[in-house]
């Protein structure tokens, strides 16, 4: 039998559209691809669209919906007769609470137009721009050269979009420099942070900025194929996706082959190399680093893997030029794509100068909702900050400095109605359900804390948290990726902040 290579690639894929892992699908998937049922059994019930119990209403539970009534919204929608259960973020923050049905298409009343920036040529990306599919950029960086191209991604100063704000071009030249002829460029679309949701926007208003976008890296790096990781819910963005790469590579992108894979509804699979081996039809839990993506990334080859954001970047830099790019933002380079959630007036996604305030934020959202208490600036791996920080710029350096982070920039804002330490309880517990288990730091202290809160909500006593300091050290040190190093970082940050929160209280009953 073939464990490995194309077969075990279509395992997932397969079992989705058979509709799950039960014993008839898995056995069926292997008679058509070779590979063990066993096999097949521990790589699909590690995905929480693959293992359900038949078709479901999805009810979101990130804190954005939380926040906003998702109990109550769950419980309504039971009483009407839906079959419900509750699922990490849905990538819907703006309309919250969310709710998808069976299909993954999100309820009527979720279905509606997102706030975004109005049209203005001077962004980079301009959401609400006209859409372009003359590819000039990809012609240009073609007449370029590659060493150009690189040169130019690095004068720009882009850094990744996607969390960890790291240089672009660095990953860039990595690929380019292998020996190793066959190269991949891996778009990640697993949108899966709560708080986030500017991805879905990017693909269903500027599909051919990011088809040009990988087109370029992969001119670059001297790739010919790009595969492109969707999130499950993003169904309608892979038809639109779909129809625009079918164009692209019949005109100006011939010789290059685009590849859609389905995520299967695993937040940890936003970790490039639990993307990689989700793509390769395994459970999606992050690999050792070294060796980097760079050197041995998808099928062991040499993979340049971004964000949706910082491939929307590229065509802009590459016509307009690294200067002007630089200068859109303020203390780091360009313009970037806020989300805004929670106690706002219009929830939605805002292309700014990289480097602004919670408060300008806000004002493009139409200022806050009720008495603002705190706010996560950058999705629920960021922590808490209090208000006093509100005039702090929302970038990587400025953020790191107070122990936190942009992430995704996927910023929620509560307000005073809110309990903190219950706040911190529903970030807990997604980090809880979303960790691989691979790791014991991770395994072991996201169920440890999460337990630990509930202890002291159910018994009011915070003797219950006397030892969560010394979990999340452990968990910051020994953890292999970046959910368990930052997973206590909700709980660690509301404690410093807001400690009142955190005194002894009357116990409360919890689910």
């Amino acid at each position: 039998m073939d464990f490995r290579g194309a077969q075990r690639e279509k395992i997932l894929a397969l079992l989705a559209d058979a509709g799950g892992v039960t014993e008839a699908n898995v056995r069926l998937v292997s008679q058509q691809t070779g590979v063990a049922e066993a096999e097949i059994w521990g790589a699909g019930q590690f995905y929480g669209l693959l293992r359900q119990d038949g078709p479901k209403t999805l009810v979101c539970d990130g804190l954005t919906c939380k926040a906003l009534g998702a109990d109550a919204r769950k419980a309504q929608l039971e009483s009407l007769g839906h079959s419900c259960e509750f699922f990490s973020c849905l990538g819907l923050c703006d309309v919250a609470p969310a709710v998808i049905g069976p299909d993954l298409v999100p309820f009527a009343d979720c279905d509606r137009a997102c706030h975004i920036t109005a049209n203005d040529p001077n962004l980079a990306i301009n959401l609400a721009g006209p859409r372009d599919s003359s590819y000039t950029a990809f012609a240009w960086a073609k007449a370029m050269g590659a060493d150009a191209v690189i040169d130019l991604i690095e004068k720009s100063g882009l850094q990744g979009r996607g969390g960890a704000g790291f240089s672009a071009h660095i990953k860039w030249k990595g690929v380019r420099g292998q020996k190793d002829p066959t190269r991949y460029v891996v778009c990640n679309a697993d949108e899966g942070e709560p708080g986030t949701f500017k991805d879905r926007e990017c693909i269903r208003l500027q599909p051919e900025k990011l088809v040009e976008g990988l087109a370029i890296a992969a001119v670059a790096i001297g790739a010919r194929d790009i595969y492109i990781y969707l999130r499950a819910e993003f169904e309608r963005e892979r038809r639109i996706l779909v129809d625009c790469v079918a164009k692209a590579t019949a005109g100006p992108l011939g010789g290059l082959t685009f590849h859609m894979v389905r995520g299967h509804g695993a937040y940890i699979c936003g970790e490039e190399t639990a993307l990689l081996e989700s793509m390769e039809g395994k459970r999606g839990m992050p690999r050792l680093k070294p060796p980097f993506p760079t050197e041995k990334g998808f099928r062991d080859k040499p993979t340049l893997i971004h964000n949706v954001e910082t491939l929307l970047c590229v065509p802009d830099i590459v016509l307009r030029g690294a200067p002007r790019f630089r200068a859109l933002g303020r203390q780091e380079a360009g313009s970037k794509l806020y989300c805004i959630s929670g106690h706002v007036a219009r929830p939605g996604v805002y292309e700014l100068a990289l480097g602004v305030t919670l408060d300008e934020l806000v004002d493009a959202a139409g200022g806050y909702v009720g008495t603002p208490l705190a706010f996560s600036p950058g999705g629920a791996s960021s922590g808490f900050l209090p208000m006093s920080e509100r005039n702090r710029p929302l970038d990587f350096g400025n953020l790191a400095a107070v122990g936190s982070m942009l992430g995704s920039a996927g910023a929620v804002v509560l307000n005073d109605t809110i309990d903190m330490a219950k706040a911190v309880e529903w970030q807990l517990h997604f980090f809880e359900h979303e960790s691989c288990g691979q790791c014991a730091p991770c395994r072991i202290g996201t169920r440890w804390l999460h337990q630990a809160l509930r202890d002291y909500l159910r018994g009011g006593d915070p003797v219950a948290l006397t030892n969560a300091d010394d979990v999340a050290w452990e968990m910051a040190e020994g953890s292999i990726c970046g959910l368990g190093q930052i997973a206590a970082l909700p709980l660690t940050s509301a404690q410093q902040y807001f400690p009142d929160f955190f005194t002894k209280r009357r116990p409360a009953p919890l689910p």
